[in-house]
């Protein structure tokens, strides 16, 4: 979809369009958190949805991926660092790991990881960049341990 200019506004960018369904931003939603998270995490966490977490995935699909990340505002190598700073900033670890390895989906280097970290360390807190850097050295350990020779 292409941005539409709205009276009285400025254009809409992404997915979220004055005509979008909610299935429409649902559906460009999931393409970016597949591409972005790996089609194995997504299955996962759709496996385990129930009726408790069925709105919480639709949610976070439709808000989180087809509404910001499809926007072209900033590119996901960007989105990354941002998201990453975030997760430090608040010790989200699980969710640091996750997106430390979609971070490298996105393109980002394990050095300019290591850089964010480094500037999480001045900003967010020399304890919290001491546990991203642990969560991320794991990650690139078990992303190593899983290579074919």
């Amino acid at each position: 979809m292409s941005p539409v200019s709205e009276p009285n506004g400025p254009a809409r960018k992404g997915a979220v369009q004055p005509d979008a369904t909610a299935q429409d931003i649902y559906d460009a939603g999931m393409v970016v958190r597949r591409e972005v998270l790996g089609n194995a995490h997504v299955d996962r966490a759709n496996a385990s949805k129930d009726s408790f977490t069925e709105d919480y995935q639709d949610m976070i699909t439709r808000i989180a991926w087809g509404g910001i990340w499809t926007r072209p505002g900033l590119n996901r190598q960007m989105r990354s660092a941002v998201t990453l700073t975030a997760l430090v900033a608040h010790g989200h670890w699980e969710e640091l790991a996750m997106h430390v390895r979609a971070a490298l989906n996105n393109g980002l280097s394990r050095d300019e990881i290591k850089e964010i970290l480094l500037q999480t360390a001045i900003y967010c807190s020399v304890p919290s960049a001491n546990s991203a850097f642990k969560t991320a050295q794991k990650v690139f350990a078990d992303l190593d341990a899983n290579e074919p020779n």
